[in-house]
């Protein structure tokens, strides 16, 4: 499968973000492909442009049940806005219940380990059981928001959820992402507007000083290199040489 990702990877990369989507949708079928939105900033970007191309693809976040009342006022937001559903994925009650009982509400300020195993179980699990559904996942990922995603490509193979990642925005700067929703009068995540550049869980987001690392908000009692829930963790470069 690397090598077919790796002759995609060719073909879409001279083409733009919304072209990129278009391609997508006209090469694996609208029903095939799932847009996994968290309602940040460059995901905002996407559903705008892909609702203009399709609106049969299923959109989709992860509520964790720690969010933020400002993303829950997002999704509200861009439901309005966009005159379309986005469906809610919950964590496992029987093994939050465990975690939290066994651990405590706060345990993952305490060891990484105790981070990791929250993220499984409030996101990774049930993307997982959604994306069993579908052919290839979209993403608002870029390369410049942390050093753990510069060897992502606009589509490769995601050996962890066996199925396509495409992310059509992945070249963009910040100032790319926000002059799109300027000029397109996009819903946001009111967050933005207090400093916070990347938007998770309430207890493991903060806003950044001037001059910090974007993600510097999340996580911000870990190394740079950890700050990954398990969603998007060491992609590998495509060569073209595997099967």
């Amino acid at each position: 499968m690397d090598k077919k990702v790796y002759e995609y990877e060719k073909e879409i990369q001279p083409k733009s973000a919304p072209h990129v989507i278009e391609w997508a949708v006209k090469e694996f079928g609208a029903e095939n492909i799932a847009f996994a939105t968290s309602l940040g900033a460059e995901d905002q970007v996407i559903t705008d442009m892909l609702l203009k191309i399709s609106r049969d693809v299923e959109i989709f976040t992860l509520d964790t049940g720690r969010l933020p009342q400002e993303t829950y006022d997002t999704i509200e937001a861009t439901r309005k806005y966009f005159k379309t559903d986005i469906q809610m994925l919950y964590p496992d009650n029987k093994e939050l219940e465990k975690m939290v009982t066994e651990k405590g509400p706060d345990l993952f300020y305490e060891s990484i380990e105790n981070r990791k195993l929250c993220c499984n179980i409030r996101k990774v699990k049930p993307l997982k059981k959604k994306l069993k559904n579908f052919k290839v996942w979209i993403c608002g990922l870029r390369k410049k928001q942390v050093v753990t995603r510069i060897n992502l490509n606009k589509i490769e193979w995601d050996h962890k959820f066996k199925l396509i990642k495409i992310n059509p925005v992945i070249y963009w700067s910040e100032s790319d992402v926000w002059d799109y929703i300027h000029k397109n009068s996009i819903p946001y995540n009111q967050l933005h507007d207090q400093g916070y550049t990347s938007i998770g869980c309430a207890p493991c987001s903060r806003s950044i000083k001037p001059g910090e690392d974007f993600r510097a908000g999340r996580w911000w009692w870990e190394q740079p290199e950890q700050k990954e829930c398990g969603l998007h963790w060491k992609a590998e470069k495509l060569t073209g040489n595997s099967e």
